[in-house]
């Protein structure tokens, strides 16, 4: 496969988990473009691997971690503003996914990684695990962690619905 088949096929999961990851669209879709550049200078190399794309999946989320270690970086970023609503009342449903991916976004680091690419990409524990170079006890233990977590933020946000996750 060359490197643009590649870049056809897969740009558009590449970005939708570095959104996942960075939580803004923007920063997501310059990730992706720097983590293609890089692959693109080392195609050669990551074509010859058994799975090219756990590779870029790793690349992606160092470079994540990378951006978000420099102190220059730190961006704060806010809701976006919507106009008030009219009469009609959106679903619910758009709502509580909100709720629960700022839940998610307040995880630590490698906790919102483990639960993205658990969830969100739906990869097993020995996926994550090459991505992240560790363990899949180490993937189960930040799982388990964040779990925990978002069911006691949950809980406090929102008594009466404890315990769904």
């Amino acid at each position: 496969m060359t490197f643009e088949e590649y870049a056809f096929a897969r740009t558009s999961a590449l970005v939708r988990l570095a959104r996942l990851l960075t939580g803004d669209e923007h920063r997501a879709e310059d990730l992706v473009q720097e983590v293609l550049a890089q692959a693109y200078a080392r195609w050669g190399r990551i074509a010859r691997t058994d799975r090219p794309d756990a590779y870029v999946r790793r690349m992606l989320v160092n470079a994540h971690r990378s951006w978000w270690r420099r102190r220059s970086s730190r961006e704060i970023t806010v809701a976006a503003v919507l106009d008030q609503a009219g009469d009609v009342d959106e679903a619910a449903g758009v709502a509580e996914r909100d709720a629960l991916w700022r839940l998610v976004c307040a995880l630590p680091a490698r906790q919102r990684t483990v639960i993205v690419l658990r969830y969100y990409e739906d990869l097993d524990d020995a996926s994550i695990a090459e991505i992240l170079d560790c363990s899949t006890g180490t993937v189960r233990t930040h799982a388990k962690r964040a779990l925990t977590a978002l069911r006691q933020r949950q809980a406090a946000a929102s008594p009466a619905r404890a315990g769904e996750f």
